[in-house]
């Protein structure tokens, strides 16, 4: 992620996180069984279009791909936008999401 962003990972709230001066922008999974169901990617009015939920969730997918974590993704940022403009990283994808896919 760019040099002015630094994530920061909540497991226990199961979310990534990026301060943007008094504002937040948000990842936020639910872990089931070493899954991580990707339900939200929310970023500040303010700061939209700036490509900042395409960085956060790069992050994040190469994070879970580091530790061999599956992800459905359940937020439509993400199933349909983010995807489609980065197709290699399917792989990590929950086998029933792609069966779905089909």
């Amino acid at each position: 992620m760019e040099e002015k962003f630094k994530v920061e990972f909540n497991p226990r709230g199961q979310k990534f996180t990026v301060k943007l001066g008094d504002k937040e922008a948000l990842l936020a999974y639910t872990e089931i069984n070493d899954v991580w169901d990707i339900h939200t990617v929310l970023i500040p009015e303010d700061y939209r279009g700036q490509g900042i939920a395409e960085l956060l969730t790069l992050y994040v997918f190469n994070f879970a791909k580091e530790r061999n974590i599956k992800i459905f993704p359940n937020c439509p940022y993400v199933k349909n936008k983010f995807l489609k403009d980065h197709p290699e990283l399917t792989d990590i994808l929950e086998d029933w999401f792609m069966e779905e896919e089909d």
